[in-house]
């Protein structure tokens, strides 16, 4: 039987939305789903906005010296920047996941639209800095020599200047649909506001071919390589200190003429090295849903919000939001456990709001 709630708030939708054929089917799913997943959510985010805040405090208490730093402070940043612009359309799906009837004084897509696409400029941007961690990290690691004084602190602030710049332009078409409008709502005979839509299917489609095609598999196939070096090396450092430590226990009343940092990476790039593939691995996970479901759109154009496969693409789609509410609110763990200055500083600054 279906809901009454959703029948009434059906109505009220159909009255305000152009888009209504778009929109019944697609939120026969989504009451399904966020009934499900809101709860998680609600935790989830809100955990995200405290961890990225202390992550945020840490870095800069620390001092942003290095290029490793500087890039983790920016993803602390633009984590914290995409929670909080999704925390609205959360939020509209928490209302309607308890009350589907609710009425807004205003039409409920600008709770939930308005901030999303300006939200995963911040995600992309998350991204972009993901990746760039890795490469840098792979790039020192594998040919030392060559790159450790490339990556400076101001080429690495430059960079990260330039992926923001990036993050905007290549979400410009999905940035310009949105616009605020007024109309007339029947049930109130008065003026509210409204989320109107503006060259919606062209610019989504663009913004399909680029961000949800070509982008992500770039993304992604390069974050796995990275990790894929990067664990390798780890494994090849891990063997080089074993065969040293072997080595030097017969001989431990001589003096060893070898320096461990000959023998491999030095236990302050290993912990750095170990932070870096967790997070990129983080990464590739919350990743892996998204892939799948960009994936199956080229190949199935019935695995769509308004088609055929609507249900499990939507399904697929909470499932992919969860996985990037994931992604920008757990490194504050691979910090605390594999970096000993975050650790150091974390709990210097809990010290220091104890004696307050």
């Amino acid at each position: 039987m279906e809901d009454s709630n959703f029948t009434a708030f059906i109505n009220f939708n159909t009255t305000l939305s152009p888009y209504h054929a778009f929109v019944i089917p697609y939120l026969k799913e989504f009451l399904l789903a966020t009934r499900t997943l809101v709860p998680f959510w609600v935790v989830i985010i809100s955990f995200g906005l405290m961890a990225n805040v202390t992550n945020i405090a840490v870095f800069l208490k620390a001092g942003a010296k290095d290029n490793v730093t500087i890039l983790l402070l920016s993803l602390a940043v633009s984590d914290l920047i995409f929670l909080v612009l999704i925390t609205p359309s959360m939020c509209n799906y928490a209302i309607y996941s308890v009350d589907s009837s609710y009425k807004f004084p205003f039409h409920h897509e600008i709770l939930g639209f308005l901030f999303y696409w300006p939200a995963f400029v911040a995600y992309d941007l998350s991204t972009y800095i993901s990746v760039s961690l890795g490469v840098m990290r792979c790039a020192c690691v594998a040919m030392p020599l060559k790159f450790k004084s490339v990556f400076t602190k101001s080429r690495t602030m430059k960079w990260v200047m330039f992926l923001v710049v990036l993050s905007v332009s290549l979400r410009i078409p999905v940035l310009t649909i949105n616009r605020l409008t007024w109309r007339l709502d029947p049930t109130k005979n008065t003026s509210v506001m409204f989320l109107a839509r503006v060259n919606r299917d062209s610019m989504s489609r663009i913004n399909d071919l680029i961000n949800r095609g070509f982008v992500i598999y770039v993304n992604y196939i390069t974050m796995v390589t990275c990790v894929s070096i990067l664990t390798f090396k780890l494994y090849q450092a891990g063997k080089i200190r074993r065969s040293y430590t072997n080595q030097s226990q017969p001989q431990s009343s001589e003096k060893s003429t070898t320096k461990p940092d000959d023998q491999g990476l030095s236990s302050k790039d290993l912990q750095v090295v170990r932070s870096v593939v967790l997070v990129c691995t983080i990464f590739i996970l919350s990743q892996l849903t998204f892939l799948v479901q960009s994936t199956a759109r080229l190949i199935q154009p019935e695995f769509d919000s308004d088609k055929g496969l609507q249900f499990l693409f939507g399904t697929i789609s909470q499932v992919s939001l969860t996985c990037c509410y994931l992604n920008a609110s757990i490194n504050i763990f691979v910090y605390y456990n594999y970096n000993s200055k975050y650790r150091s500083v974390f709990r210097s600054l809990l010290c220091a709001k104890d004696k307050h």
